[in-house]
Formats: C-alpha cells, sequence, structure tokens
C-alpha cells in the first residue's frame, strides 16, 4: 500500500473522534489535510447545488471516490484533488496546517 502503515487508518479514524468528522481537527498532519480538503470541497458543493452525480461527471472523479473523500474513508491523490478543485473553482488544498511537530531525530 502507497503510504505504507501510516495510511492502513483512513483520514476519519485519525481524529479524536470519527463522528465529528470533518468538523473537528485531527492532530494527524495528513488527516488534517484531508479534512481540510473535504470540509472545503463539501462547502463548494453545497453553495454550487452540485450533487455527487454532477460532480463525478464533471470533475471526471468517480462518484464513490468524491463520496469517500467527503466521509474521510480515503486518502485522496493529488490528481483527484487537482481535478475536483478545477471543476468546483474551490482551493481546495490548505494553506497551512497549524499542529504541533514531532521531531523523528
Amino acid at each position: 500500500m502507497v503510504g505504507g502503515r501510516a495510511r492502513a487508518r483512513s483520514p476519519r479514524e485519525l481524529t479524536d473522534n470519527p463522528e465529528t468528522w470533518p468538523e473537528r481537527p485531527s492532530a494527524d498532519t495528513a488527516a488534517e489535510a484531508v479534512r481540510h480538503i473535504a470540509r472545503t470541497l463539501a462547502l463548494a458543493l453545497d453553495d454550487q447545488g452540485l450533487s455527487l452525480r454532477a460532480t463525478a461527471a464533471g470533475s471526471g472523479v468517480n462518484r464513490q471516490a468524491v463520496a469517500d473523500l467527503l466521509a474521510g474513508r480515503s486518502w485522496p491523490d493529488v490528481a483527484t484533488v487537482a481535478r475536483l478543485a478545477h471543476f468546483t473553482g474551490a482551493n481546495l488544498w490548505p494553506g497551512d496546517i497549524n499542529i504541533e511537530r514531532k521531531r523523528t531525530h
């Protein structure tokens, strides 16, 4: 699996309370980035009145992939985020992720 053990759990599972996804922040840097992407995408779809089906058709991203991203069940790749950002016109990538950094050495 790409990403190894770090991606064995879904982004949603890496939050303190998965039931609050995507509203509550995650202490995991990668999960926090996905949370931001999911939250921003959900707001863009709601603002534009777009369904999952319309989003899939317009972006070229599989409908289930969009649903899984929004629900925090998957780790989206760069191509998926780029296609969704282009289609919605939303800046999906987080500008800054403010969580405490851990030093590994």
